[in-house]
This record gives structure tokens, C-alpha cells and sequence, in this order.
């Protein structure tokens, strides 16, 4: 199930401005030209900010998420013809043969349910070709990212064209390692809409992301150092033979 921010058109309309430093995808953009990546699928697109990236690199893209608001947001981007949008489940998907697949952002972790999560790895493994990589990050539970998802920590007023102010702040719901779920909280200025998106994550450790990789057929080739998050994220990076 998508997150209310991914798959509520309100919400989804607005969720680039309020998120605009991407930063974090440059290693995934320098990932894909060290591998010489020709076709790739992108796990949980989102609003296909990712995907149109690599797409103006001329690169072969396939983006996939569950979220129809989200897709219908990436579809009215300019040069979005150029991406290939699947509105679905990436645990079932055609045999694609795409040189790299990933999931940025929280979108690993974001996959809750264990036998969900063993058939993304899968279907991912599917849609890959022989000596393909699927990479991926997940955030170290060692490091308690919650701990900080609180109100006093995130308030923000955000100025976006078209809608107005909009005011933001996370709230700590549940705490049951490894899963955690947080409430994102939007206060809409023109019309006092108060709406609000919950996230369940899941906070896999790094024995058990490697076991789950190698269970699926990958060999694990490298964990990196999340470069946005140092210390703090795990980036598995993972071939199909």
C-alpha cells in the first residue's frame, strides 16, 4: 500500500516542492554511468523524479510504483513520453532485462511485509539481466533515525506556487522494532485542509538484507556508505549471475 503523500492526488501534487533537495539520487546517477547502465528499472518511482533524470541522460527507463496519483503527477512532467510508467507491483513484472535496478530513498524499507519484501527482491530479480545489479539503501537501526521524527524537530511553512502555504510536521506514532510508523502532518492555508500520511517502516539490519539478497539468487558485490546520510545508511549493491 502507497503512503496517503504518494497516493492522494492532493498530496502527491505536492510532494516535489516540499521535498526539492534531491541531492541524495547523485550517487544512484554516478552508479548508473560506472555500470554503463543502458536499461533501467526504477522500484517505486514516486512523482518519476529519478527516472526523468536518468531518461535526460538518455538512458532506457522503466519506472514502477503503486501509487496512481504519484504516476499521474511523473506522466505531466516534460519529458516524461520518454519513461516507460508502470502503475503496479514491482513483485510482478515482465521480463525487462534491464542493465540496473533501484530503489531510492526510503522505498526498500517501505516494503513492510516479509513475503512482500522477499517477492520485490525477486521480481527485481526477474526483470534483470544476467550480470544486472539491483541497488538499494536502507538505514542502519543502529543509528535510531526516529528518535528525531518529532514536531519540534521538522515544523516548516512551504511557499508553493498555484496552492499557497502549506505547513508540515512529522509526529512519532509507533515505535516496534523493527517496524516504526510516523504520521506527516499538512495544513493546506487557503482552505484550513488538515490532511495527513502515514509511513510504516522497516528497519532491516545488515545480516539481513545480505541473507535476504543471497535467499533470492544475488551475489552481493559491495555495501557502501550512504554518501547523504554517512554513518547512518547502508547502500547494498547486489548482480544477478
Amino acid at each position: 500500500m502507497a503512503d496517503e503523500i504518494f497516493g492522494y492526488p492532493r498530496l502527491a501534487a505536492i510532494y516535489d516542492p516540499l521535498d526539492p533537495d534531491r541531492t541524495d539520487l547523485h550517487a544512484y546517477l554516478v552508479l548508473a554511468q560506472q555500470l554503463d547502465a543502458k536499461r533501467v528499472l526504477d522500484i517505486g518511482c514516486g512523482t518519476g523524479v529519478f527516472a526523468l533524470l536518468l531518461a535526460d541522460r538518455g538512458i532506457e527507463v522503466v519506472g514502477v510504483d503503486p501509487a496512481q496519483a504519484s504516476i499521474d503527477v511523473a506522466r505531466g512532467k516534460p519529458g516524461s513520453d520518454r519513461v516507460r510508467w508502470i502503475c503496479g507491483d514491482a513483485a510482478v513484472l515482465p521480463p525487462l532485462k534491464v542493465d540496473l535496478a533501484t530503489m531510492t530513498a526510503n522505498v526498500a524499507q517501505e516494503i513492510v511485509a516479509p513475503e512482500a519484501w522477499q517477492q520485490t527482491l525477486r521480481g527485481a530479480h526477474g526483470a534483470l539481466r544476467p550480470g544486472g545489479h539491483l541497488v538499494f539503501e536502507t538505514r542502519d537501526p543502529a543509528a535510531r533515525a526516529w528518535e528525531s521524527w518529532n514536531r519540534a524537530a521538522s515544523p516548516r511553512v512551504t511557499e508553493i506556487p498555484g496552492v499557497g502555504a502549506v505547513e508540515s510536521w512529522i509526529e512519532l506514532v509507533e515505535v516496534s522494532q523493527p517496524v516504526v510508523t510516523f504520521r506527516w502532518n499538512y495544513v493546506f492555508a487557503a482552505d484550513g485542509q488538515h490532511l495527513m500520511s502515514d509511513s510504516t517502516l522497516r528497519f532491516r539490519g545488515r545480516q539481513e538484507v545480505e541473507a535476504d539478497l543471497i535467499a533470492q539468487g544475488y551475489v552481493l558485490r559491495e555495501v557502501r556508505d550512504a554518501p547523504d546520510r554517512p554513518g547512518k545508511e547502508f547502500v547494498f549493491v547486489a548482480q544477478r549471475p
